[in-house]
């Protein structure tokens, strides 16, 4: 099992940026086991620190002792205060370590001006690197033998990943998502968090999920003759029979239950098995349409576009293809 560890320096950090980075590794190690698959991750947040009070005594964070973990695979560093010559005073020990866990086999990734403690550690000298851009002039002060390029989003050297400011760091822990996991774990992801890939919209990411927690077995019986009918011609009014309900009665029900109509149903199911064969890109629009029981191109492109806010080819090329860094 790869080991994480989310470093907890001394001094005033970005909180979001150790939550958020837990939350979505730690979520997709779960979407990993749903797969079938064994367990893959195992996150810690550790640091030289028992207590660290953050957001003016709001939150605090209690992080494990590091010294008691041993070799880590992967040390994720967060976003730290802007007053970097103090903060760099104050964490030898943990700059010392992280050099250490690299040298003895483990990646490094930091995020926004994470970067200074990274740089710290010596392992930066005349390689690329990207921070926040607000913090170039003291960055390049600190670190003059670092090739820094604030306009990347990530900077990958071997073993080493850095990313620029703020909340773009999502953008990085789902790079690492796809690295460690795979493309469809990353994309699962970005859907569920809401993550842009590519910075746009947040239509492409809703995931139609099967609302099937609603007590109305009926409903729940009509679900999955939907589901387990795609390609063929549904008749709602004979299925509303073999449910011995009126059509009408059926469908106030169903909507009642799902929060859709059974035709908006049946359309969002197609339009979800149609998203994962695109992201994977093995088959011809034409072929994926006709899979999920659609034989007019302009009807199955119209709906798609709708429920998706991409068309087929745009959905296609945005998630299909593999993450160049990788």
């Amino acid at each position: 099992m790869k080991q994480v560890t989310i470093v907890v320096p001394k001094g005033n950090i970005n909180l979001s940026s150790i939550t958020g980075s837990f939350e979505i590794l730690t979520r997709a190690d779960q979407y990993w086991q749903r797969k079938g698959h064994r367990p893959f991750m195992q996150v810690r947040i550790a640091g030289f620190v028992d207590d660290l009070k953050l957001g003016t005594g709001y939150f605090s964070v209690a992080p494990a002792d590091i010294r008691q973990l041993g070799k880590t695979d992967l040390v994720i560093i967060p976003s730290l205060s802007y007053d970097f010559d103090q903060v760099l005073r104050d964490n030898g020990e943990l700059i010392a370590w992280i050099r250490a866990q690299y040298k003895g086999g483990a990646e490094v990734a930091s995020i926004c001006t994470g970067a200074f403690l990274l740089a710290a550690t010596g392992l930066l000298e005349h390689r690329v690197c990207s921070t926040h851009w607000n913090a170039a002039n003291d960055f390049r002060r600190l670190f003059p033998d670092v090739n820094l390029r604030v306009d990347k989003l990530i900077a990958v050297e071997p073993g080493i990943y850095t990313n620029g400011g703020a909340y773009s760091f999502l953008n990085l822990i789902l790079f690492l998502v796809e690295k460690y996991f795979d493309r469809e774990t990353a994309v699962l992801c970005a859907k569920v968090f809401q993550i842009d890939i590519e910075r746009s919209s947040q239509s492409a990411f809703l995931i139609f999920q099967s609302q099937k927690n609603h007590g109305d077995e009926l409903v729940r019986r009509a679900q999955t003759y939907l589901e387990e009918n795609l390609t063929g011609k549904i008749s709602f009014e004979k299925l509303a029979y073999d449910l011995a309900v009126s059509r009408r009665n059926f469908d106030r029900r169903f909507y009642k239950a799902t929060g859709n109509t059974p035709v908006e149903y049946l359309q969002r199911i197609k339009v979800e098995l149609a998203k994962n064969m695109l992201e994977k890109g093995r088959k011809t629009i034409a072929e994926v349409m006709s899979e999920v029981g659609y034989s007019d191109d302009k009807a199955f492109r119209e709906v798609f576009k709708k429920l998706a806010g991409l068309s087929p080819l745009e959905y296609r090329t945005k998630y299909a293809g593999r993450n160049p860094l990788v």
